[in-house]
């Protein structure tokens, strides 16, 4: 991917570009995806302080959470009495009592103390709670002396936000027990009362290369055009932090990714095994909602070219807001 040229009018905005596959080998994908992906754009800090990156789950389903953090809440099981080895034991521990099966999630929340030297006889405490707002979870303290880590989990109905956009509301899913540090980027924006500045402002559909369901089609080319619609989530007057790299799985129709540390993203109308696993997914829009990514993926459009790839840029940017659903 690649990002847009900045401009004198509009230099806050940077943008990808994605790259031509099929044609090149995979060792000369990653050099370029290397060289493409690293922003010359300079963002400031955000609020929220984007801290280390805590274990993760290699078994096929994400337990990561963030170092540094506590999380409070009611407790539902005391670390004392409650020991593991490893962060994602006690992830898991508290997945096990928000499976869906029987009703609402009694665990939402876990904080792990996994440092030997700093956590002494804490070591190992694995504090299951339960929030009273899953999207505003009561956040006790953070930073270099926090000896915690801490995790949340969304529930079946949970963790949804609307994408409010003049051509309907496209529900995310979000995925914090994946991509941790995204999600709370995105909680974050929920308590702005504007999102000024965020917007789709690139739209390329499917064109006759993946099939309804994004399925690619045989022998055809992986683009132009690239079945995406791509935007900005840094919201003017509110300084953007740099995202770290979380769970890379494949894109699939739906899947709603960082370009780099972001803050531009995109949303994927086909699925895209030929980008690898090159970018942060931090949550999937509802496939009920897809109409609406594919409806602003028909508007009108001009052509332009980002590092030597033709895009279609819209020529009305589309403004968005990141918005509770409850």
């Amino acid at each position: 991917m690649g990002r847009r040229q900045n401009d004198s009018e509009s230099s806050r905005f940077i943008s990808l570009s994605f790259l031509l596959a099929g044609f090149i080998s995979c060792a000369l994908v990653y050099t370029v995806l290397s060289i493409v992906l690293n922003s010359n754009t300079n963002s400031e800090g955000s609020n929220f302080e984007p801290l280390t990156l805590a274990e993760e789950s290699n078994d096929g389903g994400c337990c990561r959470g963030i170092e540094k953090l506590e999380l409070w809440g009611a407790a539902v099981k005391w670390g004392s009495d409650h020991k593991f080895n490893s962060s994602k034991e006690c992830c898991q521990a508290c997945k096990a009592m928000c499976t869906g099966i029987d009703g609402p999630c009694l665990c939402d929340t876990w904080v792990y103390c996994g440092n030997k030297k700093a956590c002494g006889s804490k070591f190992g405490e694995c504090w299951l709670k339960k929030q009273k707002d899953i999207l505003a979870p009561d956040r006790q303290e953070a930073g270099n002396h926090v000896i915690w880590t801490s995790g949340i989990i969304f529930g079946k109905g949970e963790g949804i936000v609307g994408m409010e956009t003049e051509y309907g509301i496209l529900r995310i899913k979000l995925f914090p027990d994946c991509a941790p540090h995204s999600v709370a980027y995105i909680l974050e924006l929920l308590t702005l009362r504007h999102c000024a500045g965020c917007q789709f402002h690139r739209a390329e559909g499917r064109g006759q290369l993946w099939d309804s369901e994004g399925n690619h089609i045989e022998k055809a080319p992986f683009g132009p055009p690239f079945a995406i619609i791509q935007g900005t989530l840094e919201a003017q007057g509110t300084a953007f932090k740099k995202i770290p790299a979380e769970e890379c799985p494949y894109i699939r129709r739906g899947s709603v990714a960082w370009v780099g540390s972001g803050p531009e993203f995109f949303i994927s109308l086909a699925d895209h095994q030929e980008w690898k696993k090159a970018y942060t997914v931090f949550g999937s829009v509802l496939p009920e909602d897809m109409e609406v990514a594919e409806k602003i993926a028909r508007l009108p459009t001009e052509s332009d070219v980002w590092n030597n790839i033709n895009v279609s840029v819209l020529e009305k940017p589309v403004p968005l807001l990141i918005q509770r659903l409850d």
